[in-house]
């Protein structure tokens, strides 16, 4: 399989997946290293994140260090209590601001579609370089998990999380192969029905279970559907939380090494 993702035209796709997402990273530490080339890239809420800073140039080393970042709560958490989210963004787009400047979604090394949603509309919005926009903006719009962070404007129109269309981009993706990371894929759920001792941490697991085979089943339909050739890799993220930050080293671990087996849709 690695040999096929060296020679061919490649759109690289990252998913979604709140802190599940930081898997990417051992995924992309070996695409350094067997120094696979993607000709775009198409990133969604947490892999828009870390699809940017791959498209800025930025090695895996350099983005996991600012995912350090994110690690730590106390530094990107900043409580609303007003409006429709709990999180106020302005420290978040400070990180955004360190790390992207006022650079605009035409001016990346490897082209960058970021997918987002409009929350008026429930229309898909893909930011590329046909955008004039920043970066940092595309970024906040991504990753605007509704209720989570605040919904960010863009031109006069409300933005939300990508997932809530497209949490795996293969449908913009202008290659005929397609190499898609999806860390909420069939081993991000368990098999099994949660049996905790507290009823409210069973409601919990329930609610996240449900969302992950939402976002699966929408997933498996736009791959059923596509015409490209496409490489699929899901890392094992079923025992870590989409909020779970702090656990960078460990969910970066899963994505580790998984090019070398065939994962192929």
């Amino acid at each position: 399989m690695i040999k096929e993702l060296k020679t061919e035209n490649l759109s690289l796709v990252l998913s979604g997946g709140g802190a599940l997402g930081i898997a990417h990273l051992g995924v992309l530490s070996d695409i350094e290293k067997y120094q696979i080339c993607p000709k775009e890239i198409i990133g969604t809420s947490m892999g828009g994140i870390i699809g940017a800073c791959m498209a800025i140039g930025l090695k895996e080393a350099e983005i996991y260090r600012h995912i350090k970042t994110f690690s730590s709560v106390s530094k990107w958490i900043k409580f609303s209590f007003s409006g429709n989210a709990i999180v106020d963004n302005s420290k978040i787009e400070e990180i955004f601001e360190m790390i992207f400047g006022k650079r605009k979604m035409g001016e990346t090394i490897t082209p960058l579609k970021l997918i987002a949603t409009d929350l008026l509309t429930g229309e898909k919005k893909v930011f590329s370089d046909n955008d004039d926009v920043c970066i940092k903006d595309a970024v906040l719009a991504t990753m605007a998990i509704p209720g989570i962070f605040e919904e960010h404007i863009i031109n006069h129109k409300t933005y939300g999380d990508g997932f809530l269309c497209e949490n795996l981009g293969i449908s913009e993706a202008n290659y005929p192969s397609v190499l898609a990371i999806d860390v909420l894929g069939r081993n991000s759920f368990e098999k099994e029905m949660p049996d905790n001792f507290f009823k409210t941490a069973n409601v919990m697991e329930m609610f996240e279970r449900s969302m992950r085979l939402l976002i699966y089943n929408q997933t498996q339909s736009n791959i059923k559907y596509s015409e490209k050739h496409i490489y699929l890799i899901e890392p094992n993220t079923k025992q870590f939380k989409t909020y779970q930050f702090h656990k960078v080293d460990e969910i970066r671990a899963l994505g580790l090494n998984l090019l070398s087996q065939d994962h192929v849709s």
